[in-house]
């Protein structure tokens, strides 16, 4: 069965991400396109540099094709954020992105975009899952790629990424950056985001050098994610380099990772508490700011510090964006490394969190670890931890049945102060830490996530969780 995740759907090649699968999913939005009468507007296609994607695209368009609409297609690789401001920017009904993201080399997947350029909600995947149900075979409609374009059913856009590069280019302070002319040293990660970012940074007097521009279906043999362990080359890089920083992105351009001119790994968390603190202290907005359930409660001192609040909301940055709109926040983000801002596009984008990244240092005139330093003398320390759990399949429904259904908990050393069930379990303790664990939407795996003063205590919570459920 095709199920639907936080990032939309995702699947191992070859053995659920194959054609018949892909033009299955793409001939039930096109069912819901026309029930939900969403059909008088063309699609975007977009594709990232994953094994199979630019194939993929194309069986996508003659699904698209044959159901009647209209299908722009780009003639060469591009971010996630990309397709979300063009839907956005041209009012459309749907926009479709070939990427897996993060996950591992052998997975792909369907990033599904609906209006306003938002992640497609569970209300959304949960009809798309009802009328796969129903879907056979002999339903799914499809038009030979070649043959619809010479009938002008498939369209080319010729440069779709001026309008997105010139946006995040009228939100910046380019004269900033062009004073102080840092030198940066860029990994886009074999992902489809090194020209827009590499375009913005050169706009803006930057001396940029890149590594692992290639195309790798296999991304170097690593995660395609900007994490410490993934950015180790950018990171010596830096250092013997000489740059002012070092900027890392995801295979598909929404996820951000950033090393100082040290070597030393900035987190998401850092990032996202950096950014929001300049962007209100700096720059002067106002607003409060939202994070997810595994998110950094750094976030929340430094809100309410500035007199603001820190709302909390469930893993899947469809419901980031929503809240951002509903209580007018200045930005949100999530552990993983993505974030938006506020008067951008619904979802994350890398490209612009790094270009706001680089007017922060540029206008401070500080580094991002002088950045930190300042407000942990403000606010404390606050380390997260994480570690991802496989299991069996047999095993899940014995852990979740635990966890979710009997509603059992370890023997913490600290104590509780409530327990959250609205996204896995959330437990918070007394001296604001906390520990969750949730199941992944997109891969089998149990994540766990603890947050404390220091990496050992942090690591105590998890140590817990592992000893309860024996693994």
């Amino acid at each position: 069965m095709i199920k639907f995740g936080t990032g939309g759907w995702r699947a191992e090649i070859g053995k659920d991400f194959n054609m018949e699968n892909i033009q299955k999913v793409v001939q039930a939005l096109a069912i819901y396109a026309k029930q939900t009468k969403q059909d008088t507007l063309p699609i975007i296609i977009g594709y990232d540099r994953r094994f199979l994607s630019d194939c993929a695209a194309k069986w996508i368009a003659e699904v698209l094709s044959a159901n009647d609409f209209e299908v722009l297609f780009l003639n060469r690789s591009a971010p996630t954020p990309l397709i979300m401001h063009y839907v956005k920017a041209n009012n459309l009904y749907f926009g479709l992105e070939v990427t897996a993201s993060h996950n591992p080399s052998s997975y792909n997947g369907i990033k599904i975009i609906i209006k306003e350029g938002r992640d497609a909600p569970l209300e959304v995947t949960a009809a798309l899952e009802e009328i796969l149900e129903k879907l056979e075979d002999g339903d799914v409609a499809a038009l030979d790629f070649d043959a619809a374009v010479e009938a002008k059913k498939v369209k080319y856009l010729k440069n779709p990424f001026n309008h997105f590069i010139d946006d995040i280019l009228a939100l910046l302070d380019t004269d900033a950056i062009r004073e102080r002319g840092p030198r940066i040293l860029f990994d886009p990660m074999h992902g489809s985001s090194a020209y827009p970012l590499m375009v913005i940074l050169h706009t803006a007097r930057c001396t940029v050098d890149i590594i692992n521009g290639n195309r790798d279906a296999y991304f170097g043999g690593d995660m395609p994610a900007p994490t410490e362990s993934t950015l180790k080359t950018l990171a010596s890089n830096v250092v013997r380099g000489g740059y002012d920083l070092g900027i890392g992105v995801d295979g598909d351009g929404d996820r951000l990772g950033i090393i100082d001119s040290n070597g030393q790994y900035i987190n998401a968390n850092e990032i996202l508490t950096l950014l929001y603190y300049y962007l209100h202290e700096h720059k002067g907005w106002k607003g409060p700011v939202v994070r997810n359930l595994a998110t950094t409660h750094l976030l929340d001192a430094v809100a309410e510090d500035l007199g603001e609040k820190c709302y909390e909301v469930p893993v899947g940055f469809k419901y980031i964006s929503s809240k951002i709109d509903e209580v007018d926040a200045i930005l949100g983000g999530e552990s993983s490394g993505g974030l938006t801002v506020r008067g951008h596009i619904h979802g994350k984008d890398s490209v612009y969190a790094a270009s706001l990244f680089v007017e922060m240092i540029s206008k401070t005139g500080q580094t991002p670890t002088q950045l930190i330093q300042t407000l942990r003398k403000k606010y404390g320390t606050y380390i997260m931890v994480e570690e991802n759990l496989r299991f069996t399949p047999e095993m899940k429904q014995s852990i979740s049945d635990l966890i979710f259904k009997d509603k059992k908990l370890p023997e913490f050393s600290r104590k509780v102060v409530r327990v959250n069930y609205e996204d896995g379990c959330k437990v918070y303790f007394e001296d604001n830490s906390f520990v969750i664990c949730r199941f992944s939407g997109t891969e089998p795996l149990l994540r766990i996530f603890s947050e404390s003063s220091s990496k050992d205590s942090a690591k105590e919570y998890i140590l817990d969780w592992k000893k309860f459920l024996n693994l």
